[in-house]
């Protein structure tokens, strides 16, 4: 069956200001979804309201049929995992052991890692790269470094959804890529669901099959990158004079960026 997840009229006040306002979508088994806007426009509330970090105000988010009000947390963290705009660990946890945290939901109160955990924690070092600084302290390491190792915890969490909240912000450029290839070869792979907070317009257009474009807390537009990244909705949400075009060298999505309005 496939695993849904939705939000029917979902509004979210920070101390009776709307950040977020009757927003309904619903994201697909196997897709990588966006959810575009500029800063401080309710991205990050939006993904904290996915995964049960804060409840809605009014409306609710749905996951697989079932309301995540009545959902534990335990039970949504082993379909949910996590990919957080912050990488800060102040322990020193080697590598292995952080991506290891990712199985903790599986566990019981006394019981450690399996012989299936420590295959799966394997599988999400090697597949992210770390093999080789899986005894690393990860607090020695750089913020793209971090950033890797909290994606392989996101893996080993073996979710049906992976939520990212700017995923390429502490990466370089080569990484940013390496990092989004991963999560598209899972998602085609492993029908795993990605859901992608972002304001990086390129990124967005170049892995996203669909785009929820937030203005003014509420959805100003849902719908494909071609459908969504039109110069008119670019200029309003984002007050830059951009065109969405096909990369010659790559057949791929992206967005050129040709100027600030402001500036104009």
């Amino acid at each position: 069956m496939e695993l849904t997840l939705e939000t029917r009229e979902l509004k979210f006040d920070y101390d009776g200001k709307p950040v977020l306002d009757g927003v309904s979508f619903e994201v697909k088994e196997g897709e990588i979804f966006g959810i575009l806007g500029p800063n401080g426009c309710g991205k990050s509330t939006m993904l904290k309201n996915l995964n049960k970090n804060l409840s809605p105000t009014d409306g609710s988010v749905i996951l697989d049929g079932t309301d995540l009000a009545e959902i534990i947390k335990r039970d949504v963290a082993r379909k949910i995992a996590v990919v957080p705009q912050t990488n800060e660990i102040h322990f020193a946890f080697t590598v292995r052991e952080v991506v290891a945290m990712g199985r903790m939901p599986f566990q019981g109160m006394l019981s450690g890692e399996n012989a299936d955990d420590k295959k799966i924690v394997e599988y999400a070092i090697e597949r992210t790269g770390l093999k080789d600084l899986a005894d690393r302290h990860i607090n020695t390491m750089s913020g793209g470094e971090r950033q890797r190792v909290i994606i392989a915890r996101a893996i080993a969490q073996t979710p049906k959804i992976i939520l990212m909240d700017e995923p390429t912000l502490h990466l370089d450029i080569s990484m940013q890529f390496d990092a989004l290839n991963l999560v598209q070869e899972l998602a085609k792979e492993k029908g795993l669901t990605v859901v992608i907070v972002s304001h990086d317009l390129p990124m967005v257009a170049r892995y996203c099959d669909r785009i929820l474009m937030i203005h003014d807390h509420k959805i100003h537009a849902l719908g494909t990158p071609e459908e969504i990244l039109t110069n008119e909705n670019m200029r309003t949400v984002f007050n830059v004079d951009a065109d969405l075009i096909k990369d010659p060298k790559t057949g791929r999505n992206t967005v050129i960026l040709h100027d600030s309005l402001s500036s104009h």
